[in-house]
């Protein structure tokens, strides 16, 4: 029985993260980890990483980008493997996730959905084909309470098509202040906030006469939950230290 600590147990995410646990039979909740504390919830739940008195099989987190480092020093301490389900790292956050992941197992994915990693691998499979006839445009779509724009899978989709032509296409924000035409190297990545929508991305091959969308809705947050979990299974059954994504379970 797998043992897994929630960091970031009191979010809404932590707490789907506890009931797929549940549903499953290879694991449990030993523990989570929030600014809030709680005597409510079926396990304990510390403030501080150095309150923890049991050490888990694996990591799960669903907080926030300012938790990252207390994190990971106590991963690389105990030895801990991590899921790292949360968007909005910097640059030098995203380095210090790579300088972690040699010395223990780290899953790192923009989205923990198996759909829309099958449609990054899709949208490859698109590039590669229509080559430079087409232009790529990802439209991406989630609720108002969502803080960074463009969506970290937005940028995941980009980049995967980006690697795919090449590695040379430019990604453009926004277009409102500048009046030229359209680059042909250009990748167009717009954001839509409103409601309570959970996560819709498009990704638009536009050619002469035709367009191809490939698309991905989310109906709830469950599925980045499942995916975490199936994540947090994976790497604790022996994963040697390294950077793992969803091409790993796919």
């Amino acid at each position: 029985m797998k043992q897994i600590l929630i960091s970031g147990c009191q979010g809404f995410m932590g707490r789907v993260v506890e009931k797929c646990v549940n549903e499953r039979g290879d694991c449990v909740v030993s523990g989570g980890v929030d600014l809030l504390a709680a005597e409510d919830r079926a396990f304990p739940v510390y403030t501080d990483w150095k309150e923890i008195e049991k050490v888990p099989d694996v990591i799960i987190d669903f907080s926030s980008p300012k938790a990252l480092t207390p994190l990971l020093t106590y991963a690389v301490a105990h030895n801990v493997p991590v899921v790292l389900a949360t968007t909005g790292y910097t640059e030098d956050q995203k380095e210090e996730i790579r300088l972690a992941s040699q010395k223990i197992p780290v899953f790192f994915s923009f989205n923990m959905s198996m759909g829309i990693n099958l449609l990054a691998t899709l949208a490859k499979k698109a590039a590669a084909f229509l080559g430079d006839d087409f232009d790529v445009e990802i439209v991406e779509m989630h609720h108002n309470r969502k803080v960074d724009a463009p969506s970290g899978t937005a940028i995941m989709l980009a980049e995967a098509i980006n690697e795919e032509k090449g590695g040379n296409e430019i990604f453009v924000y926004d277009r409102h202040a500048v009046r030229k035409k359209r680059d042909k190297r250009e990748i167009g990545i717009h954001s839509v906030r409103g409601g309570t929508i959970v996560g819709e991305h498009e990704v638009i091959f536009a050619g002469r006469d035709e367009v191809i969308t490939l698309s991905h809705s989310a109906a709830s947050r469950e599925v980045f939950a499942v995916g975490a979990v199936k994540a947090a299974i994976f790497l604790s059954e022996g994963q040697a230290p390294g950077m793992y994504d969803m091409s790993a379970l796919l």
